[in-house]
């Protein structure tokens, strides 16, 4: 306030038009400039001539860094206003190659269409990166497929995910709908790429163990892409997750089969840092379990017309609620 009174008077050539402008009386800006000359220890006008507000040289160095930082405090009150109306701003988003693909393509550009201002950074590594860069504060969310049972994160369920056996359409399996998991002996099998032990590839081994069975793998630690793409050209069957080919069986290039007594589910959920979180993140919350729910409302609908009564598969959506971990 005192170097703006100090502008004002160096601008306005006299005390009591710059009272008039910043709305203060002009003893209050009398004292305003004394104590600045106080506080350096320089006088800032020359007041040789009564009524004369001429700048010393120290006036004249003060009154170019006082324009810079008033200009700089309007610019950022301007900004920060913009920001806590979510108008500008920046999320920083991680998410697992499969979850980058299928589901935050869709996330982003609902919310986008909520906070076109937004500018979206988004990184795609291995869970485990993104949580470290998530506590490292070099992103804002992630999005990943398990719950972290970490103290020092917040955790919202978005969406359940499962895995899921894939056929072509003309596929035999495809045209009953639901197999028993032994008649997948001989049948040739396309297994994804893991770099490291994961539950759901040790799941189908599993499954092919109990049943006592060979598991004859056509390709292995192949990306899921290609594995939709080799089961689409007939070289043979894949388990493959749920969120990567609803579009492919929308569109009836794939067809999802039942197995009977196989059943591998996971959940996305979106991960934030205990405490304080930015405007943006929470907005990207909000939209992201919304839009879980409403997927989740739809699959549940499908499942329910296309199955029998027993298999139809309840909706474990979950509020909103964001959910401090322990370890």
């Amino acid at each position: 306030m005192q170097l703006e009174m100090f502008v004002a008077v160096v601008e306005e050539g006299s005390v009591r038009r710059a009272a008039e402008r910043v709305y203060r009386t002009q003893p209050a800006v009398s004292i305003a400039v004394r104590k600045l000359e106080e506080e350096f220890s320089v006088p800032l006008f020359d007041r040789s001539k009564r009524y004369e507000f001429r700048l010393t040289q120290a006036g004249e160095s003060l009154y170019r860094y006082a324009k810079r930082i008033l200009s700089l405090r309007k610019e950022a009150t301007s900004e920060l206003d913009d920001i806590s109306k979510l108008r500008v701003g920046r999320l920083r988003i991680g998410a697992n190659e499969s979850i980058s693909l299928h589901l935050l393509p869709q996330l982003a550009q609902t919310y986008l269409k909520q906070h076109p201002g937004t500018s979206l950074e988004l990184t795609c590594e291995r869970s485990e990166s993104l949580l470290n860069d998530l506590k490292l504060r070099k992103l804002d969310v992630v999005l990943i497929s398990f719950r972290p049972n970490d103290s020092d994160v917040d955790s919202a369920f978005v969406i359940r995910d499962e895995l899921v056996l894939i056929t072509r359409p003309n596929h035999a399996f495809a045209e009953r709908g639901r197999v028993q998991f032994k008649e997948l002996n001989g049948e040739p099998l396309l297994m994804m790429d893991v770099s490291q032990p994961s539950p759901w590839h040790k799941s189908v081994t599993d499954a092919f163990l109990r049943s006592k069975i060979p598991c004859r793998l056509q390709v292995e630690k192949a990306p899921i892409e290609t594995i939709k793409k080799m089961v689409a050209s007939g070289l043979g069957i894949g388990f493959v997750p749920l969120l990567c080919v609803r579009e492919e069986r929308a569109r009836g290039e794939l067809t999802v089969v039942d197995v009977a007594g196989f059943r591998e589910e996971r959940s996305v959920w979106l991960v934030r840092r205990l405490g304080l979180h930015s405007l943006f993140a929470e907005a990207f919350a909000h939209v992201a379990v919304a839009f879980g729910e409403e997927m989740q409302k739809h699959e549940d609908a499908r499942v329910s017309n296309t199955m029998p009564v027993e298999r139809a598969i309840p909706n474990k959506t979950a509020k909103i609620v964001m959910v401090k971990q322990r370890a």
